[in-house]
């Protein structure tokens, strides 16, 4: 099974994009999605689409989205919210979801900054696409791709979409 993993769209969604989420068994938003329309480009692809509200969400997508998601793919637990923080350093809310919530992998956004890392406290592998849109601080917009095979991730990619804008 192949996913995509992307995060910060901020309403956007690059043309360069298609070619991987095309290749795709699953897509998973990690928030700031920004337009309702980005939702609806991403259903017309046909495929399960998961994903979470970010801070910038109205509440459109966040009657679409919740803000938490934890859902298991061949007995592989994934956790996912649009803010969190880093390994080491999390705010009691998460710490509090993690011990509620145990996770093998487990996925934000919010920084805009790409970020693949074990936790070593909750042991689970924390991942953070990147931005995927072109609003934002971030130099280059960039996603993940991931393979599940018998419950393993596998394969991890990350695709650089290119500069986030021209300057």
């Amino acid at each position: 099974m192949q996913i995509a993993i992307i995060s910060d769209t901020h309403s956007y969604l690059d043309n360069k994009i298609w070619k991987y989420l095309n290749e795709v068994d699953e897509i998973w938003h990690a928030g700031d999605v920004g337009a309702k329309t980005v939702i609806d480009q991403l259903e017309k692809l046909g495929k399960p689409l998961r994903g979470v509200y970010g801070n910038i969400d109205n509440h459109e997508i966040r009657k679409i989205f919740p803000e938490f998601q934890y859902f298991d793919i061949q007995g592989l637990r994934i956790g996912m919210t649009h803010i969190a923080g880093n390994p080491g350093r999390y705010p009691s809310k998460i710490k509090d979801w993690f011990k509620q919530h145990p996770c093998d992998l487990f996925i934000c956004g919010h920084s805009h900054i790409l970020k693949v890392t074990r936790d070593k406290e909750f042991g689970h592998l924390h991942m953070n696409p990147g931005a995927a849109g072109r609003h934002g601080f971030h130099q280059t917009k960039t996603i993940l791709l991931l393979d599940i095979n018998n419950g393993k991730p596998e394969n991890l990619r990350v695709v650089e979409l290119g500069p986030r804008a021209k300057i």
